[in-house]
């Protein structure tokens, strides 16, 4: 049954920004419920304004609204404001589209982009009058899946999902949905069972885990000691799913009836990245890469502005510079619409695949931010992640890009980094006051220098997983240092808080014995972990007490090569001997070329037998 209406536009009024909550935007797609035999919700479980701005979840609405026997629906957390009127007038979460409640829908689906997001996963669930915990879930209840790049290790929020979808979700989704169908009256294990056996899902219930024995004072709980499948279904480890070629892109991309952090058309122009950078999480568990072919973007273009009329197009990729084709794709975009005033934007540019065709072609439009990210300040550093981008290269870009009329530019850097030093730290601050000195040469003091500044956190399925998270008290002796020598006009530095990156150490490369840590912080308060004027820190930490489980051994514990990791359940396709020979090369500041000069044998092209193509950007078969 339909939510009250009139309940809800008697609240509207007293939050805050109410278009969230209303729908109707162009573009959405309602359709019958009542003839329409199978119900899907995407649901986002943080606000509206990122929530509109997550290419993914566009892609999901699209692919499952196109299915005739199905439609999907959205819904995204209340903020605070509303989540409160929602409880006093007893009004549970709703979708958008056809204003129905959570618990209506057959299958609910999740997105968990990042872990700070999980206590909000709780919050919807519990907004929606659904059990937390998948073993107290009946049939009829919503199926409760989740993909997303968190998923890669799912163990921490393993007892609240009743099934993981692993790797690119555009296919199995659909697959998914079909299965269910399939078998609508069957109990829940069936189900569940059922899903098991579809490649790239996982079901957690179907895996016991064993935990090695510690002594009485030897710290931590224990390691994993086992992880093994309960049933034949259950594959050990769960291989994430690829899909060979991109697929089309959306193009009926729903316009915001509110101002969101993205309000622009997005075109995904290539997944997955050669680079290598032994930090980056996306950049491992997104191989190979995948690009999408010019001619295809630039219809994708026409489309979507012609749908939406979005006066930005964003060009995404893990490295979009790095696109065979950048230049070429770019200058027809710009020479199509150059009466339009159309803007490209791009997400962090490398220094080292910077042009200058490619700067003019952007320059065309209205001049915004340009951004780089050179990620240590340090030649020594950026060996060590195998960034190896020299700083004098990182300097003739800035000089370009001001010289092309810009006056900002902004600059990604990571402290905490294995083996830095304070001389490294040193480097960032001399790495911008050098950026801001040429700025000004062209400027004046209209140059702005914007330095962003975040703790790094260790990944799983990288060379870093094993590697202990910086102490928050060296981290903050670093921003410290930041602070002394980032001050005065023209420059602007921002870090992240070192107690949100302990809690985001902990919740990526955390074990099951976590959703219990994650179920008593929500109920202590914990939720919106990821805004700083939300986050309840003393929450987690009197959950992780009440719990008796270390946060310091997940976070600041590094780990030994032959450690049996939580994650293992899933894999990337990247071996773990050629992450640990990564990371062992990173200690030695020993770096590697990009993949599509030379194939390093990290895995993915024999864990995907026979589905190669030429786009994968792989020069070779694999050595073994």
């Amino acid at each position: 049954m339909q939510i009250d209406l009139d309940r809800l536009e008697r609240i509207l009024p007293t939050v805050r920004t109410p278009g969230r909550y209303v729908g109707g935007e162009y573009n959405s797609v309602v359709k019958d419920w009542e003839t329409t035999p199978t119900r899907v919700c995407l649901a986002f479980p943080d606000i509206y304004d990122l929530g509109m701005s997550n290419l993914g979840l566009m892609i999901l609405y699209e692919a499952l609204n196109e299915l005739p026997d199905v439609l999907a629906e959205r819904a995204f957390l209340p903020w605070v404001d509303m989540i409160a009127a929602m409880r006093d007038a007893g009004m549970p979460l709703y979708s958008l589209e056809n204003k129905r409640p959570l618990a209506d829908f057959d299958l609910i689906g999740v997105t968990l982009p990042y872990e700070q997001v999980y206590t909000n996963l709780l919050e919807m669930l519990d907004l929606a009058h659904i059990p937390l915990r998948s073993e107290d879930r009946s049939v009829d209840d919503p199926l409760i899946l989740a993909g997303g790049h968190a998923t890669f290790n799912p163990e921490p929020v393993a007892a609240f999902v009743d099934a993981f979808v692993i790797g690119d979700g555009e296919e199995a989704v659909v697959e998914a949905v079909a299965t269910f169908q399939q078998l609508r009256e069957a109990p829940r294990e069936t189900q569940l069972r059922a899903l098991a056996d579809l490649p790239g899902i996982y079901v957690p219930r179907f895996y016991d885990v064993r935990y090695t024995e510690t002594e009485p004072k030897a710290e931590g709980p224990g390691t994993v000691d086992a992880i093994e499948p309960t049933l034949p279904e259950a594959r050990m480890p769960v291989l994430k799913r690829i899909v060979s070629e991109m697929p089309p892109a959306p193009t009926r991309l729903i316009v915001p009836t509110v101002d969101v952090s993205h309000n622009r058309a997005a075109i995904e122009i290539s997944r997955g990245c050669t680079r290598g950078c032994r930090f980056c999480h996306a950049g491992m568990v997104v191989r190979p890469v995948r690009e999408r072919p010019v001619g295809e973007v630039l219809r994708a273009t026409e489309e979507i502005l012609r749908q939406t009329g979005f006066e930005e197009v964003g060009l995404l990729s893990l490295s979009p510079s790095d696109y065979s084709r950048i230049d070429e794709l770019v200058e027809a975009i710009m020479e199509r619409y150059s009466d339009e005033h159309l803007s490209i934007s791009l997400p962090a540019l490398r220094a080292d695949s910077f042009s200058v065709t490619l700067a003019e072609a952007i320059a065309e439009g209205r001049y915004t931010g340009f951004t780089l990210a050179p990620e240590a300040g340090s030649d020594r550093m950026r060996a060590t992640i195998n960034k190896c981008i020299p700083s004098r290269q990182v300097f003739d870009v800035a000089r370009e890009v001001f010289e092309r009329g810009w006056q900002t530019i902004k600059l990604y850097f990571m402290i905490g980094l294995p083996g830095e030093e304070m001389e490294d730290v040193e480097a960032i601050a001399e790495m911008a006051q050098t950026v801001h000195i040429i700025g000004r040469r062209f400027h004046g003091r209209q140059a702005q220098v914007n330095v962003s500044v975040n703790t790094f956190v260790p990944k799983p399925h990288t060379p870093f997983q094993w590697a202990p998270l910086a102490s928050s008290r060296s981290i903050r002796e670093k921003q410290a240092l930041l602070r002394r020598e980032l001050r005065g006009r023209g420059i602007k530095l921002d870090y992240n808080d070192p107690e949100a990156s302990l809690l985001e150490a902990v919740l990526a490369r955390g074990d099951r014995r976590l959703s219990d840590v994650v179920q008593r912080a929500w109920e202590l308060g914990a939720r919106f972990d990821a805004w700083d004027d939300q986050r309840d820190f003393g929450a987690w930490m009197r959950a992780f007490a009440k719990t008796g489980l270390d946060p310091d051994f997940y976070a600041f514990r590094e780990r030994s090569a032959d450690e049996r990791l939580p994650w293992e359940v899933v894999s990337s396709g990247v071996r773990k001997a050629f992450l640990w020979r990564e990371y062992e090369r990173s200690q030695q500041r020993e770096t590697l070329s990009d993949c599509r000069e030379t194939c390093h044998a990290c895995g993915v092209l024999a864990s995907f037998p026979g589905r190669q193509t030429e786009e994968w950007g792989c020069p070779e078969p694999e050595r073994p």
